[in-house]
Formats: structure tokens, sequence, C-alpha cells
């Protein structure tokens, strides 16, 4: 679009050239901003910008507009800009496309992330978890959630696992005794977190078996690991989506305990029991029970 509109700009009208340079420089305020607001911003009137859509070979000015808010709706923009847009919606009233949008992002993600898997992968994965002495979990940030809800419903199973970094600990000092007994899985999407990379580069060193999860087949965290696994995160949002990565590592967690032995059963059993006696549950009665 950019290019397009840069093409013509020599065959352009004095009026048309000084919208045109104007949005060439700004052009993430062709998604987030009215036609009016733009006008005022570029110095032209606002027929001047339905002009130059007509120009690039648009009917209208929604129809030369809508590539630019697909670009940040698909996410590839900063979160400034998203958070902008999102705030541009709120005031035209226009909360439904958004709904739509989260919704259908959201079961795009989840889709794309489990058909690129296989349960060949999924089990591979779970058999590294289930035979390792240790296996350390490593999210921060918005992936920390994740990290610790692994780690939690693992736990109820399972005595070798422990969510990274501890309190007032760095990744890198929790797995200094890390070796190839051990597995470490580690979860970052772009921007990718220096701390989270520099634990799986360090684990590596120690061999350790990584299981990567991420945005990309060449994240750092996922690019030369044993197991890795790309989450989808596109989002309207201006935060990066995590849904996909949490269905994908219930589904993990799902293999895990389809792979461990009897007793996995008997721990879980014994855990809910406990929490029932000690009354950490509530109870349908209307008291603790």
């Amino acid at each position: 679009m950019l290019d397009l509109v840069a093409g013509k700009l020599s065959q352009m009208t004095p009026q048309l050239q000084k919208a045109a340079s104007w949005l060439l420089e700004n052009p993430t305020d062709i998604s987030i901003s009215s036609i009016n607001e733009l006008a005022r911003a570029a110095g032209v009137k606002p027929n001047t910008l339905v002009r130059l859509a007509r120009t690039c070979g648009f009917d209208g000015y929604d129809d030369f507009r809508e590539p630019f808010k697909e670009e940040i709706r698909r996410g590839h923009s900063n979160f400034q800009d998203r958070a902008a847009w999102l705030q541009s919606l709120s005031r035209t009233g226009n909360l439904g496309s958004l709904y739509a949008d989260m919704a259908a992002s959201t079961i795009s993600n989840i889709e794309t992330t489990l058909s690129d898997t296989s349960a060949e992968k999924l089990k591979c994965a779970a058999d590294a978890i289930v035979a390792a002495r240790k296996v350390y979990v490593l999210g921060v940030g918005l992936n920390y959630a994740l990290a610790r809800t692994f780690s939690y419903l693992a736990e109820m199973a399972l005595d070798n696992v422990a969510s990274i970094p501890r309190d007032g600990s760095l990744a890198i000092d929790d797995l200094a005794r890390a070796s190839h007994q051990d597995v470490l899985l580690a979860i970052t999407f772009k921007p990718y977190r220096t701390e989270v990379v520099d634990a799986v580069e360090v684990a590596r060193q120690q061999g350790v078996q990584i299981i990567g999860v991420s945005d990309s087949a060449a994240s750092p965290v996922i690019a030369g690991s044993s197991h890795g696994f790309v989450a989808g995160t596109d989002t309207p949002q201006f935060f990066t989506s995590n849904v996909a990565a949490a269905a994908l590592l219930e589904t993990l967690m799902a293999f895990v305990i389809a792979d461990a032995d009897a007793e996995v059963i008997a721990n879980i059993k014994d855990f809910h029991e406990r929490r029932h006696t000690l009354g950490i549950y509530y109870s349908d009665q209307g008291s603790i029970a």
C-alpha cells in the first residue's frame, strides 16, 4: 500500500501530494484516526483523502484504509500503535468489530497451534518430562502465569517439577545444578525476554534437554532445542495473546499424566482428598468442607 502511494506521488496534484506525503510518514495514524482527524493533521480537506484513495484505485477512503487496519489487527505493529487503535474503536462506538476480531483471532490461534503439532511430538516431550530427574519450568512477565500453572498442575502428580525463577532468585542461578538428567521447559514470545534466552543457553551448555514454547520456529528457545512448539499469538490487542500457548501446555500436561505410571493417579487423588479434609475447598452446603 505504501509503495502504491509512493509510486503515484509524482502524478498527483499538489494537494494530493501533501496528503500522500503525510500519510507515507505516518502510516499507523491511518488505522487509528478518523478521516477528519487525518485531514487536520495533514493540513488538507477530508475530500482530498477521498480523492487520494480513488487515485490509488479504491472506490472510497474506507476501502483504502482497511489494509492499514488489518496490519494492526494481525499484530504487525508496536504495542503503542495497537493501544491507540483500540481507543479509536471506543471513540467511534465500533467495539462490536473488536469483539468479533478477538473471538476470531483466539479460535484461529488455538486451531493453528494444535494443528501445527502432533501427538507424536507431544508424547516425546511428555516422555522427557516424566523421565527427568528434575523439570524446570521458566516463564516471566506475561508468561509467568503459564509457567506457574503448568508447575501447579504437575506438582499434584509429580515431585520433580519446579517453577523458576524462584522469588528473589535468577533463572540461571536456579539452573546451577541442572544436567543432562534434567529438562527445562522455557516459554517466551516476541520481544523475547533476555533472562529466558540466557537461561536456555546456560542449560544447553550443561546438557539439559530443552522444551521450547514460543511464537516462531526461529525463536532462540526453539531453534536447536530437543523439543519445540510454536504457539499462535496474533491478536487485535496491544499485548501478545497467550491463549493458544495455554491450550498447548494443557494438552502437554494431559500427555504427561497419560504417560506416567499408576502411582500418579493415586497422587492426584490423595492431593484432592487432603484438600477436602483440610477444608480448602468450599462445600455445596455453603460452608467450608
